[in-house]
């Protein structure tokens, strides 16, 4: 029998190509900054702080949501938070983003919790799936 907590985060491929392009973009903002391409350089760098803040928080967020018999538990940069399934709300909404139908998964409590296939490295519906069936009746 398998008693493993079901988590999810983001997923590592990804977290590991931004940490890449950070790099790259890092030094592409060096040789910009070299050359005396300094406008090049500001953006560069601000593109390469973001890749940096994008990349950290799908590091150290880890798992992003787990869930076991008394609840959940979601990870933010913050801590780890954790909701017991008698005081929050599973829903799944579908919001319209550039043209496209996105999925997420909303966890209310006295906050309320967004979370999509970024976040969670699968499909919230699939998530929300599991959750249910995991939720004591």
């Amino acid at each position: 029998m398998d008693n493993s907590t079901p988590r999810w985060a983001p997923s590592t491929g990804l977290v590991a190509v931004g940490w890449l392009l950070a790099v790259l973009a890092g030094g592409a903002t060096a040789v910009f900054a070299l050359t005396g391409d300094r406008p090049g350089a500001v953006l560069l760098g601000v593109g390469t702080a973001a890749l940096a803040v994008g990349a950290a928080h799908g590091t150290f967020v880890r798992p992003r949501l787990a869930a076991d018999a008394w609840g959940l538990r979601v990870r933010t940069l913050g801590g780890t938070r954790r909701l017991d399934w008698n005081e929050v709300e599973l829903r799944l909404a579908t919001t319209r983003r550039l043209g496209r139908d996105v999925a997420v998964l909303e966890l209310e409590s006295d906050e309320l919790v967004v979370l999509g296939w970024l976040e969670l490295g699968a499909d919230p519906r699939d998530v929300h799936d599991e959750l249910l069936a995991l939720r004591p009746a």
